[in-house]
């Protein structure tokens, strides 16, 4: 018996091999995983997979007469994951309720973005909160040494933003990453509509 990482209802899996017979691939399967995960921005998707397109990594889950590849990476946040299919009188839905999608977590093996999104949304948006703020992580640059950083709301157009950057953000994150030495803000603050200061 092949593991089950997350819950595909009976209805679900009815649906999705009723497509899956219509796409002209043989053995085509489906490939879950979690886009910006552990995040506010957690997206969980699915798309078709077809024959030994999966990744190496990607874990089987024996659907019937298909197969569910689960992203590896994607698992811890695909725990208590439902896919449901519930018919309605104009078709039907597919919906895929995933938790603890958007839920931090940082383990030893944690890469340096899940270390840094760990950190701004379990203690620096917190705080940035009560400005009405938030900062999110764009992208590493530099061979992972620079965060490059956008920050929104109350923070964006602050006149004390460079005093939050380098004295709060910056410092949190350097001191708690291994191998970040700096961040960088790429936000636009020459719109200060909603700054807070």
């Amino acid at each position: 018996m092949t593991e089950q990482y997350i819950t595909i209802t009976e209805s679900a899996r009815s649906y999705l091999q009723e497509l899956l017979d219509k796409q002209e691939s043989a053995a085509m399967g489906v490939r879950i995983f979690v886009e910006q995960p552990g995040t506010p921005y957690a997206e969980c998707c699915m798309a078709y997979c077809a024959k030994n397109e999966q990744e190496e990594e990607d874990l089987a889950q024996n659907c019937g007469e298909f197969t569910a590849w689960i992203e590896s990476s994607s698992v811890p946040y695909l725990e208590d994951a439902v896919i449901d299919y519930a018919k309605e009188r104009m078709g039907g839905q597919l919906t895929f309720r995933a938790p603890k999608s958007k839920v931090p977590r940082v383990g030893e093996d944690a890469s340096i973005e899940e270390r840094i999104n760990y950190i701004l949304y379990s203690e620096v948006n917190p705080s940035l909160a009560s400005h009405g703020g938030q900062v999110s992580l764009v992208e590493l640059v530099d061979d992972g040494e620079t965060a490059v950083l956008r920050f929104g709301g109350g923070c964006q157009g602050c006149a004390a933003v460079d005093i939050t950057l380098k004295q709060g953000v910056e410092k949190s994150l350097v001191g708690q990453v291994p191998g970040l030495k700096r961040v960088k803000d790429i936000t636009d603050h020459s719109n200060t509509d909603h700054a807070y200061y």
